[in-house]
């Protein structure tokens, strides 16, 4: 017997019916009853969401630009790489990386791929993030724009690859951008190597976007 093709791929089973019990600022919550392989209809619960981009951005000095962030949910301030949602239906998510890196770093990249996409929580949630990998930062032109809430309190700061890899295995980061972006930086470096990324405009069929 060989070995399996390890790939996701698309598939849907049938809806039989499908509602939208909540209705949020930018995400809900959808009720679909689902047929299972079996014949039996369940219900499944789960937030709809835009879906999202953040920026592992490396400097010269081989630091990563990360912020650090009060997040409610979890009460607790981590340690984040710069991420932002896709507001806009079709939007393309490399114009939306560069906004995010403007907009919480006031910094900008020359060199632009895609680190890796994940599914956050399939369990429960269909967002879908496209993580980038900037390269060849420097300070943006131009006013810094203006933060507000959670934002207003935010700490940035560059640290070591080395430094936020201890901090991962060690347990005390524990934001998914930052951990799945760290450690595939360090696993595309023991590959093929940075260059060898999928470019920045690479197809993302889990968020269609136009060019």
């Amino acid at each position: 017997m060989g070995s399996p093709v390890i790939k996701d791929t698309a598939e849907e089973w049938r809806i039989v019916a499908s509602g939208t019990p909540f209705t949020g600022n930018k995400t809900s919550v959808r009720t679909d009853e689902v047929e299972m392989p079996d014949g039996t209809v369940v219900k499944r619960d789960y937030q709809v969401h835009p879906g999202s981009v953040a920026v592992l951005a490396l400097d010269d000095r081989d630091r990563v630009l990360v912020l650090r962030q009060y997040r409610h949910p979890v009460r607790q301030k981590l340690w984040e790489i710069p991420a932002g949602l896709l507001d806009v239906p079709g939007e393309n998510p490399l114009r939306a990386a560069q906004r995010e890196l403007y907009e919480e770093a006031h910094v900008k990249a020359e060199d632009w791929r895609v680190l890796t996409d994940v599914y956050t929580t399939p369990g429960g949630c269909d967002e879908a993030v496209r993580i980038f990998l900037a390269r060849g930062i420097s300070e943006a032109e131009g006013e810094r724009f203006d933060v507000a809430e959670e934002e207003a309190d935010m700490e940035l700061a560059r640290v070591p690859v080395a430094d936020l890899v201890r901090g991962v295995l060690a347990g005390e980061l524990h934001n998914n951008c930052l951990v799945v972006g760290v450690l595939s930086l360090v696993a595309a470096r023991q590959g093929d190597g940075l260059d060898a990324l999928r470019p920045a405009d690479a197809e993302w069929p889990a968020r269609p976007f136009e060019a």
